[in-house]
C-alpha cells in the first residue's frame, strides 16, 4: 500500500472521490460496472474489495486529485 494512503480507508477514499467528481465522472476515469450501473457507496466498496485492479485504479485516480 502506498505510504500516502496509510490510514485511509477504501470507503473513505470513495467517498470523497464520489463527492469529488460524481459518479458519472468516476465512470468516464475508471471504467467499472459499479460506476454507471447503479452506483452506490456500498455495492462499490464490495466490488472493489474483491477486485484488486479496480481498487489499484481508485487508489491511483485518488492520489492523481487534489483535494
Amino acid at each position: 500500500m502506498n505510504k500516502q494512503l496509510h490510514g485511509l480507508t477504501l470507503e473513505v477514499i470513495l467517498t470523497r472521490l464520489q463527492e469529488y467528481y460524481g459518479w458519472e465522472q468516476l465512470a468516464q476515469r475508471i471504467n467499472i460496472n459499479c460506476f454507471s450501473n447503479d452506483p452506490s457507496i456500498k455495492s462499490s466498496l464490495k466490488f472493489l474489495r474483491k477486485t484488486p485492479w479496480a481498487r489499484a485504479q481508485v487508489e491511483e485516480l485518488y492520489l492523481a486529485t487534489k483535494f
